[in-house]
């Protein structure tokens, strides 16, 4: 008997990410995402080529709702496999140790967000981004952050505002 469901579905799921349109990283201080619908409960942020004209930066990730991004309450740390040593931040998730990424360097990866509680907004962090360039390691991402409404936005930035030179990201989610 041929299945009559459409290929989409597995036990009555919809199944399937919608991708938005790729934020380029070639000028500016911040690259922002600001279509995510309500409702949704992961999101995939890819990093392709992305760069900074400075050095010693590092590289972050801050959440958003509609009443804007919010830059505190964040709990985690991120790492590199370059160093002994992680960095905690209460503003953002931090993608790297800090002062860790060199101006010639280019982020290749993804950064995956979860909602854990939606009666609280809390989504958790995890991520993996490789540096292509002096230091040719990985960083690790890793927290998470209740907000004061749903996620509707995310900023990819620097702790110091460095400007982006190369590169593009985008986002994948689901509901």
């Amino acid at each position: 008997m041929a299945n009559t469901k459409p290929s989409s579905t597995f036990l009555g799921i919809s199944a399937g990410f919608t991708i938005g349109t790729e934020v380029a990283t070639t000028s500016g201080t911040t690259a922002d995402i600001t279509s995510i619908p309500t409702g949704t409960k992961q999101i995939i942020i890819s990093l392709v080529g992305v760069s900074w004209s400075s050095t010693n930066s590092s590289p972050t990730i801050i959440l958003g709702d509609a009443g804007g991004f919010e830059t505190s309450g964040y709990v985690g740390a991120g790492a590199q496999t370059a160093s002994a040593t992680s960095s905690s931040r209460t503003d953002s998730f931090a993608l790297a140790d800090t002062n860790r990424v060199a101006a010639a360097d280019t982020l290749h990866g993804a950064v995956v967000l979860t909602l854990e509680d939606a009666a609280n907004y809390t989504w958790v962090c995890r991520g993996m981004v490789g540096i292509a360039g002096s230091s040719d390691s990985v960083m690790f991402a890793t927290g998470s952050k209740s907000l004061s409404a749903e996620l509707t936005q995310v900023r990819l930035t620097t702790v110091g505002g460095d400007t982006f030179d190369a590169g593009a990201i985008n986002v994948q989610y689901i509901g």
